[in-house]
């Protein structure tokens, strides 16, 4: 079933949102939209050094967004399993610690680690919605934004590292 008028316009306003946010914001890199032609997934990627991101991904079907890092370099990716490994903390508590900085309260959240196509590593997290008129919803954006930092102070440092920036 394809999207609305009025989806398309909620979806477009919460993008407008988090990105203007994040452009406001010098720590993350230029933005980039990738959709899918079949509307599944809506994601605006913010650089985050050397062959990583950090992502939105909005999934209209579902209803859900999705808020992570990821990135196109294996051994990026092993580094940051590394770094969750060496905290001591499964990789919820690795997040849960993330967002909790970011003033978030939800100390296990779920996390998706997966590989996408053969191409891309992702540490993701998902938010349920009831339905698309959440994205109107100014704690939905909030707490995106503070997922999206979450994410940002977990996998920060290790990112530093990797690109010479300690």
């Amino acid at each position: 079933m394809p999207l609305t008028e009025k989806q398309r316009e909620q979806i477009e306003e919460f993008r407008s949102y988090i990105e203007d946010t994040v452009a406001a914001d010098d720590r993350y890199g230029e933005k980039q939209r990738l959709d899918r032609e079949d509307e599944s997934t809506l994601a605006t990627r913010f650089a985050a050094g050397t062959h990583a991101w950090f992502e939105v991904a909005i999934r209209p079907f579902i209803p859900q967004i999705r808020v992570g890092f990821l990135t196109d370099d294996r051994w990026k990716s092993e580094e940051c399993e590394q770094a969750i490994e060496e905290s001591g903390d499964t990789m919820q508590e690795f997040i849960g610690m993330g967002f909790s900085d970011a003033g978030l309260d939800w100390p296990e959240p779920p996390v998706e680690h997966y590989r996408e196509g053969g191409q891309y590593f992702y540490f993701a997290t998902p938010l349920a919605l009831d339905g698309l008129a959440d994205l109107e919803l100014d704690e939905i954006r909030d707490k995106t934004i503070r997922m999206l930092e979450g994410y940002f102070i977990a996998f920060g440092p290790a990112i530093a590292v990797e690109d010479g920036e300690e």
